[in-house]
C-alpha cells in the first residue's frame, strides 16, 4: 500500500500557489529536520522574537521570493501575535497534524471531519485511493456523501449516487466477481453502505449480503412493488427499472433474475398465475416462456381469438424485459395465429381460370406468406420447445390442408386450358411492352431488378418495406407466369422480344432467335431498345460515380439479382430457403437504395418465376412414379419435361408449345398440383417449373423516388384523466390515432415527467405500433414512478413529456407534452440522499 502525501508533498503544493507559507509547530517536533521538507527555493525562516525583521523581509526587502515561516511553542492571540496579518493573507497556517492536513488537502469543512479521518484508517492511508477521492467533485461539507464518494473510489467509478453503488454491486455480483464489496468490507464501509440499503429501499438483515439483497429485491418486484406503501419501496421500484432498463446492467440483472428463479422454484409454481396477471409479468424468464407456452395453447386449440393474441403480444409482452430474446418466436405465434384460422376457413373452390389467379394475388398469397414467416422464425429461434407442437401442426396444416386441396382445385383449371393466356391479368410474355416501353417516353429511362424466383408473396413483404422508406412509393401488382416456370424461360419472357422458342437442347430459349442464357446474351438482346444488363453483385460493388455513369448512359437497366433460387435449388441449401427469402429483402433494398442515389427514378421489381416448398419431407403421395415418356426427351426435371411425341399420361398435363406461346417443336408436361417427378440429385421441397399458383403468379413492384417525403410515424396523442398528481406515481393513457402501414410506421417515443428540465420520474421507452383498425385497441398506458427530486415540485406545476430520438444521433427532442400539478401530502422518510 502505497503512503499517503508527505510533509514535503504538503508544503510543495502550498508553495505551488503561496509565495509564503507560515508553519506551526507547537511541539517542535519538526525543528531539526526543517530545511529537509522544503522545496530548494523556499527560504526557511525561524521565528525567534524578530517578527518585526521577518515581516520587513519578506514584504519589503524580499517582495517576490519564497518563504516558510517557522515558529513553535505557544503563538500570542489577537493583535499580541505580529505576524496575525502575515498569517490571514497567506493562510491558512500549515500544521503537520495528520488530520488537519487531510482535511485541508481534501477540503473538508464538515463538523465531524477528523472524526471521519480517523475511522477509516486503512482508506486515508492509501496515497492512490486518496488521490482519486481528491479528484472528484468532492462535497466536502456532508459527511454522509464523501463516504458515499469513498464507496465509488473503491468501485473504481466516479458516480457515487447510492443507485450507481448498487448497479455497480449488482453487476459485479452477477459475474461472479466480489472485487468491490470485498473492497468495501476490507476498508470498514460495508456498514455504511448497508445503512444506505436499509435508509433509502428498506432493506433490513442482520447478516446483509449482496446475495441476501438481490433476493430481497426480486422478491419485492415480484409482489409488485406497492409504491404507495412508502418512499422507500419506491425508491426501489425506480432503482429496480432503472437497472434493467440501461443497457450497462440489463445484462447483469437477467443473469441474477435466473439465478433468484431457480433459488425460489419460480418456474414451478408459474402456471398457477392467472392470464390477466401472467399477461403482465416481467420479473422472471419463467413468465415469458409461460406466455408462450399459453398462446400456443390458445392458438392450437382455437380457444383464443386472433385479436387477444395480437393484444397480448403487442400491447403487454413488447414491454417486458425478456420480450427481446424471445421476439423470433413472438413473431412466429403472430404469423401461426393467423395462418392456422385462414387454413381452417378457406374454401377452394375455383370457378374459372381467371378466378384462381386473382384469388390467390388478392388472397390466398397470404397463407404462403405467413407460413414462410412461421417457418422462419422456427427455423431460426434459439428456443424451440415451447413453438415445437405448434410447427407441427402449422406444417401439417399448411401441406395437407392448403398445398394439396388448392393444388387439385386449381389443377381442374389447368386441365381446361386451351391457349395459356388470361384476360385478368398481363402476362409474364408481355412485361416488357406492359411495364417498361410505357415508361421510356421523353427522356426517362427504366430500371428492372430481376430476382430468381422472388415468389409474390416475398415481393409483397418487399414491397411494403418499400413503402416504409421515406421518399418511396412501390405498388405490386400480378402476371401470368410462362410455363414451364422455369430460370431460362421466365428470364428470356421479360426481354424486349416478337418470339420465344426452346432451342434444340431444350433448357436455352431463344429470344428472336438469339441465346439468352446469361448476362452478356441478355445485354446484347437489351442493345437493341438502348440498354444493358448486370449482376447485382457487380452493380453493388460499383463506386457510386460508376453506378450513375450506367444508369445514365442506358435507356434501359436490367439487373440481375440471384440469392432465393441459388439457395433454394440446390440440396445442400434448399433448407435454408427461407432464409435466403428473408436475406433477399434486405438485399433489393439495398439495390433499390442505390439505384435511386444514381439518380433511378422509375423502378421495377419482378421474377422469372415462384416455387413450391415445405419444410418437412414430402408425403409419397406426392412422389410421382410414372415417367414421362415418348419419342424423345429433351429435357426432365422435378416440375417439367421438354420432348417431341411426348406420350400423355393422366399424371400430367401435356402443351403443345404453341398454347404456350413458343415457336419451337418442344411439347411440355407438368405434374398435375404438387406432385415431383422422382429423380436422382436435385432437391424434393424447394421446387419450380409447374403449374401451381405458387409458382405462376409471378409479381411486378414499380416503384418511385420522389423528393418529397412519404413516410411519417403514426401519431400519439396524450389523455390526461386529471391534471393532478396525488400519489407516488402517474398513469397517463397515450392514444396511437392511426394504424402502422408502410408509410405511417410505429413511432418510438420515450415518456417521463419533468419539473423545468429536471426529470422527476423514472422513463419508460415505448413503442406504438397497432396496426389494428379498431381505436380501442391502440390505447397504450404508462406508469411513471416519481423519485425523490419531485419533493422539491411539491405544489408547483410539472410537465408529463413525451420525447422523440433525434434520426442519427443519441439524443431526443420534445415530441408532445401535457402540463400536471404535484399536489401530495408526504414527507420524505429515508433519511439519506446521495
Amino acid at each position: 500500500m502505497s503512503k499517503p502525501p508527505t510533509i514535503a508533498g504538503h508544503l510543495a503544493d502550498r508553495f505551488d500557489s503561496k509565495r509564503i507559507v507560515v508553519w506551526h509547530d507547537p511541539d517542535g517536533d519538526y525543528v531539526t529536520e526543517l530545511e529537509t521538507q522544503v522545496p530548494a527555493d523556499v527560504t526557511v525562516l525561524r521565528v525567534a522574537d524578530d517578527e518585526f525583521a521577518i515581516k520587513h523581509r519578506v514584504l519589503r526587502e524580499q517582495p517576490t521570493s519564497k518563504f516558510l515561516i517557522y515558529r513553535f511553542g505557544n503563538v500570542p492571540e489577537g493583535v499580541g501575535n505580529w505576524l496575525l496579518d502575515i498569517e490571514l493573507a497567506y493562510g491558512p497556517v500549515f500544521t503537520a497534524d495528520r488530520g488537519e492536513l487531510m482535511r485541508t488537502d481534501l477540503g473538508l469543512s464538515a463538523q465531524g471531519s477528523d472524526e471521519l479521518i480517523a475511522r477509516y484508517p486503512s482508506f486515508f492511508d492509501d496515497a492512490k485511493l486518496v488521490t482519486r477521492l481528491k479528484a472528484l467533485p468532492l462535497v466536502g461539507d456532508d459527511l454522509t456523501v464523501v463516504q458515499a464518494q469513498m464507496c465509488a473510489v473503491l468501485l473504481n467509478q466516479k458516480e457515487h449516487s447510492f443507485s450507481e453503488l448498487t448497479r455497480t454491486l449488482l453487476m459485479q455480483h452477477a459475474g461472479g466477481d466480489t472485487t468491490g464489496f470485498g473492497a468495501l468490507t476490507s476498508h470498514g464501509l460495508a456498514d455504511f453502505y448497508w445503512a444506505g440499503a436499509s435508509g433509502i429501499y428498506g432493506f433490513t438483515s442482520q447478516a446483509p449480503t449482496v446475495a441476501g439483497f438481490v433476493l430481497w429485491m426480486f422478491q419485492r418486484a415480484v409482489d409488485g412493488f406497492d409504491v404507495t406503501e412508502s418512499n422507500k419501496v419506491r425508491n426501489l421500484a425506480l432503482d429496480f427499472r432503472g437497472f434493467r432498463d440501461s443497457k450497462r446492467s440489463s445484462a447483469a440483472m437477467k443473469s441474477l433474475a435466473r439465478t433468484v428463479e431457480g433459488n425460489l422454484d419460480y418456474a414451478d409454481h408459474v402456471g398457477e398465475t392467472d392470464w390477466e396477471t401472467l399477461k403482465d409479468a416481467d420479473v422472471f424468464e419463467a413468465s415469458e416462456r409461460e406466455v408462450i407456452r399459453r398462446l400456443v395453447e390458445g392458438i392450437t386449440a382455437q380457444t383464443m381469438p386472433y385479436r387477444d393474441i395480437a393484444d397480448t403480444i403487442n400491447a403487454r409482452r413488447r414491454d417486458s424485459f425478456w420480450f427481446d430474446d424471445y421476439v423470433t418466436l413472438y413473431e412466429g405465434l403472430s404469423a401461426a395465429a393467423e395462418l392456422i384460422p385462414a387454413i381452417r376457413n378457406a374454401a377452394f373452390h375455383i370457378s374459372g381460370f381467371e378466378e384462381g389467379l386473382t384469388r390467390y394475388r388478392d388472397e390466398w398469397f397470404r397463407i404462403d406468406q405467413r407460413y414462410r414467416q412461421f417457418t422462419q422464425a422456427y427455423l431460426t429461434a434459439e428456443f424451440k420447445q415451447p413453438i415445437e407442437a405448434l410447427a407441427d401442426l402449422v406444417e401439417n396444416a399448411y401441406v395437407t390442408d392448403f398445398l394439396a386441396p388448392l393444388g387439385m382445385a386449381w389443377q381442374q383449371q389447368v386441365d381446361t386450358v386451351a391457349q395459356w393466356s388470361t384476360s385478368g391479368m398481363s402476362l409474364q410474355t408481355s412485361f416488357y411492352n406492359d411495364y417498361v416501353a410505357p415508361t421510356l417516353t421523353g427522356r426517362k429511362k427504366a430500371v428492372v431488378i430481376v430476382s430468381d424466383a422472388l415468389r409474390y408473396e416475398i415481393a409483397d413483404e418487399l414491397s411494403a418495406k418499400i413503402r416504409g422508406e421515406n421518399k418511396f412509393s412501390a405498388s405490386i401488382e400480378a402476371m401470368l407466369g410462362v410455363l414451364p416456370s422455369y430460370t431460362q424461360l421466365g428470364m428470356a419472357a421479360l426481354l424486349p422480344h416478337t418470339t420465344l422458342a426452346h432451342s434444340s437442347e431444350g433448357d436455352v430459349v431463344l429470344v428472336d432467335g438469339q441465346k439468352s442464357d446469361d448476362t452478356a446474351k441478355r445485354s446484347k438482346i437489351l442493345g437493341a431498345v438502348g440498354g444493358t444488363a448486370i449482376q447485382a453483385a457487380d452493380f453493388i460493388e460499383m463506386k457510386p460515380a460508376d453506378r450513375r455513369d450506367l444508369y445514365s448512359s442506358n435507356q434501359v437497366l436490367y439487373v440481375y439479382h440471384d440469392t432465393i433460387d441459388a439457395t433454394g435449388d440446390k440440396p445442400v441449401s434448399e433448407r435454408r430457403t427461407f432464409t435466403a427469402a428473408a436475406d433477399a429483402i434486405r438485399e433489393l433494398i439495398d439495390i433499390v437504395k442505390k439505384l435511386a442515389s444514381a439518380n433511378a427514378t422509375n423502378i421495377i421489381v419482378t421474377a422469372d418465376h415462384g416455387f413450391l416448398y415445405q419444410r418437412s419431407k414430402l408425403a409419397e403421395q406426392f412422389n410421382l412414379t410414372a415417367k414421362p415418356q415418348g419419342e424423345q426427351i429433351v429435357k426432365s426435371s422435378r416440375r417439367y419435361v421438354l420432348g417431341r411425341g411426348l406420350k400423355k399420361d393422366a399424371a400430367f398435363t401435356t402443351f403443345e408449345p404453341e398454347q404456350l406461346g413458343l415457336s419451337s417443336d418442344l411439347e411440355v408436361q407438368i405434374p398435375n398440383s404438387i406432385q415431383r417427378i422422382v429423380q436422382p440429385g436435385a432437391g424434393y421441397q424447394f421446387v419450380h417449373g409447374g403449374a401451381s399458383l405458387q409458382e405462376i403468379v409471378v409479381p411486378v413492384i414499380q416503384i418511385n423516388k420522389s423528393r418529397s417525403d412519404t413516410v411519417e410515424p403514426v401519431n400519439v396523442d396524450i389523455h390526461p384523466e386529471s391534471d393532478r398528481i396525488t400519489t407516488g406515481q402517474i398513469v397517463v393513457k397515450l392514444y396511437q390515432s392511426a394504424k402502422v402501414e408502410p408509410h405511417k410506421p410505429a413511432r418510438r417515443l420515450r415518456a417521463g415527467l419533468y419539473f423545468g428540465n429536471t426529470l422527476i420520474s423514472d422513463e419508460q421507452e415505448m413503442i406504438f405500433d397497432s396496426s389494428s383498425d379498431a381505436g380501442r385497441d391502440r390505447f397504450q398506458s404508462v406508469t411513471l414512478l416519481l423519485s425523490k427530486d419531485a419533493d422539491a415540485a411539491n405544489n408547483h406545476g410539472v410537465e408529463f413529456r413525451l420525447s422523440e430520438p433525434i434520426e442519427g444521433t443519441d439524443q431526443w427532442k420534445k415530441y408532445k407534452s401535457a402540463p400536471y400539478t404535484i399536489k401530495r401530502a408526504f414527507a420524505s422518510d429515508d433519511g439519506w440522499d446521495f
